[in-house]
């Protein structure tokens, strides 16, 4: 899959994640199989820019190519600055958020807010492009709500103002994140447009992914949520359609391994006080579904230090593969 001079060694996506979507998952997920994936979004108010958070959200350092930042306002001219600034310290592409449902978004008329003003979409994407000589790439949703699926109308904005590649959220925006995904308006988008169409929401199996593609016709699919925890996801879902086989899921160990290499760049990118605390939540994921796993999260949430971290950690997965290991 191409996007501008960009050839991506697959079709598969990270969805940017707020407090999620980092370098270092980032780098993780792009060694076990995503052909691409963005920083979480970056706001277009240059006050912001200077912040240690933001600064950490667009530091693409050592990963491959293309590096991607996603921008997230509602002013053309704040957004076609951004754009620039983030061309200027490294972006290969800029993506812009039209997708987030999340109300302090939404209620500065920003993310998903965007498309219930056709107009002001239009000035945004034309100003942006204008700005910077990157591709620029868009994530929406299908509609504002489930009686105004204006997707179409919107990725026909995107196409006519240069927009290179374009992801939709099977979801509106009055829906966040209930209920399920639906991919018949992704079909309808993709219908009605020349660029590269991505599908997003509930893929969560290589047999889903499968189904969507041949559902909606995409070009290529983004995964969030379901990477959570499980970045394999990413070299299942591409052996798959690849070979039409499943892969067998990853041991224990192999888990216990990624995750406390996982760990140790989380460390290294925020200090050891900051990323003890983001790693929680991996941790969380990771161990999800696992016996013991919902005492083990209540003890590991409680240690404050690196070397107790990784410690529990350790212990816990050692002692699943060792049953494991007995019950086989």
């Amino acid at each position: 899959m191409r996007i501008g001079p960009y050839e991506l060694k697959n079709n598969l996506f990270l969805a940017p994640m707020a407090g999620v979507t980092d370098r270092p998952f980032r780098t993780l997920c792009r060694k076990l199989g995503a052909g691409m994936a963005a920083s979480e979004m970056v706001s277009s108010n240059s006050l912001l820019w200077g912040s240690k958070k933001t600064l950490r959200r667009a530091d693409h350092t050592g990963e491959d190519d293309p590096r991607a930042v996603q921008i997230v306002g509602s002013d053309p001219a704040m957004m076609a600055q951004a754009a620039r600034y983030n061309v200027d310290n490294g972006a290969q592409i800029i993506d812009i958020n039209m997708g987030c449902p999340a109300k302090k978004i939404c209620n500065v008329y920003a993310g998903s807010a965007l498309m219930q003003n056709e107009k002001l979409v239009a000035e945004i994407l034309e100003a942006v492009v204008k700005s910077v000589d990157v591709p620029v790439t868009l994530k929406i949703r299908t509609g504002w709500d489930r009686a105004n699926k204006n997707g179409p109308a919107i990725a026909r904005i995107a196409e006519d103002n240069g927009i290179q590649a374009l992801a939709v959220h099977g979801r509106t925006r009055a829906d966040a994140f209930q209920g399920e995904a639906e991919y018949d308006t992704i079909a309808a988008i993709k219908a009605v447009v020349k660029i590269p169409v991505i599908a997003n929401g509930d893929i969560g199996t290589p047999e889903k992914a499968a189904l969507v593609l041949r559902a909606t016709g995409a070009d290529g699919l983004m995964i969030g949520r379901a990477a959570q925890g499980n970045p394999w996801i990413f070299r299942e879902i591409a052996h798959y359609l690849s070979t039409g086989e499943k892969l067998v899921p990853p041991p224990v160990t192999e888990v216990r391994d990624t995750l406390l290499d996982h760990l140790e760049t989380l460390y290294a990118f925020y200090g050891e006080h900051s990323g003890v605390r983001m790693a929680r939540k991996h941790i969380s994921w990771y161990s999800k579904g696992l016996r013991d796993g919902a005492a083990f999260r209540h003890r590991v949430n409680q240690v404050e230090t690196r070397e107790a971290q990784l410690a529990m950690v350790r212990e816990f997965f050692d002692a699943r593969a060792e049953a494991l290991e007995l019950a086989a």
